[in-house]
């Protein structure tokens, strides 16, 4: 059983329709992970506050942030199980399937808003431009305090969302391909369609 530590008395969890999910993703993930998942929600839910979402678009988010690392410690073998690699890129890292696995698991859970589940599995890859939920989640997951970086993504996120998103996934792909890691196509596909920043 969870304790009061793990699950703040006035935090996301202690509503009734999110609990659930809550100690789905607890038990599947380490004391770190939750943690860094408990940040995302807070992050998630201010940007979500700061640029004026709706209460329906604020739920919307914070589950998408409670559910979507809900796969990231599972085994290579069990994120393939849930998330079939459709390339070399997911066949060699399976990591980079993770998103598409947590939205298979919210999927199972019952869940079936598409806002959701676009933006777990989004938040690996990135998504739409415009997606508002889904660049709130994209944002307070490479942004949340305890990564110690993207400081000016996080401040940014709270006057301009989009701004702020587009530059987190510049960020991510600069990042990796300075360290010669591989880019999803996926995210490669999302980072050419953002325009460039006029500021």
């Amino acid at each position: 059983m969870a304790s009061d530590s793990i699950f703040p008395a006035d935090g996301p969890c202690s509503r009734s329709s999110i609990a659930p999910y809550c100690e789905r993703v607890r038990h599947l993930v380490s004391e770190a992970r939750w943690a860094h998942v408990l940040r995302v929600v807070d992050l998630a839910d201010a940007i979500a506050r700061a640029n004026d979402f709706s209460e329906d678009e604020r739920r919307a988010t914070v589950l998408a942030a409670i559910l979507h690392d809900a796969a990231r410690d599972m085994s290579d073998a069990d994120l393939h199980d849930l998330a079939p690699p459709g390339d070399d890129t997911e066949r060699n890292h399976p990591i980079t399937v993770h998103g598409r696995a947590a939205r298979a698991l919210a999927e199972r859970w019952g869940i079936i808003d598409p806002r959701v589940l676009t933006a777990i599995e989004g938040h690996v890859y990135g998504v739409t431009p415009g997606n508002r939920i889904g660049m709130a989640l994209y944002v307070a997951d490479v942004s949340e305090p305890g990564r110690g970086v993207n400081d000016d993504v996080r401040e940014l996120a709270m006057r301009n969302l989009p701004r702020a998103y587009r530059k987190a996934v510049r960020t991510k792909v600069d990042y990796l391909r300075a360290r010669g890691k591989p880019v999803h196509p996926k995210t490669l596909e999302v980072h050419d369609q953002l325009a460039p920043d006029p500021h």
